[in-house]
């Protein structure tokens, strides 16, 4: 049974995706023993689908499939080697919306919980969002 009301003035089929705690070990950093021996870097994501018609087909066909998402950040994080987690954040979000339509805005936060500090830290990480631009682009 299909449930009809409105938000902002018509049928909301808006979502978020998250998927947290993400790990992959890779090799980036600045230090050389870093990107040599490597380690594992935590990726948190949001997705928002301005248009999810799976929120009421109940189809996969008709979202996001966050497995395939995870594999998508997975490729990124070890097809290359970034000095800074900076532009590891920014290559894996120009990749899920290069590679996701339906994702209009994806917030990546990536961690390194073992980086190399002179002081004691649970983990150094990057924030940051991109935004699709209307009419086709990134």
């Amino acid at each position: 049974m299909a449930k009809e009301y409105e938000v902002n003035g018509g049928t909301d089929r808006s979502a978020e995706i998250v998927i947290e705690g993400l790990e992959v070990f890779a090799h980036h950093g600045l230090l050389p023993g870093e990107k040599q021996s490597g380690q594992v870097f935590r990726f948190d994501l949001q997705l928002t689908l301005a248009d999810c018609p799976a929120v009421d087909s109940d189809d996969v066909g008709d979202t996001v499939d966050y497995a395939k998402v995870a594999g998508c950040v997975t490729e990124v994080a070890t097809a290359q080697s970034f000095d800074l987690l900076e532009r590891l954040a920014s290559a894996t979000a120009e990749a899920v919306l290069a590679g996701f339509p339906r994702v209009e805005v994806v917030t990546v936060r990536v961690a390194k919980p073992a980086a190399p500090m002179p002081c004691r830290v649970s983990e150094v990480a990057v924030l940051l969002e991109r935004r699709r631009q209307r009419g086709g682009g990134l």
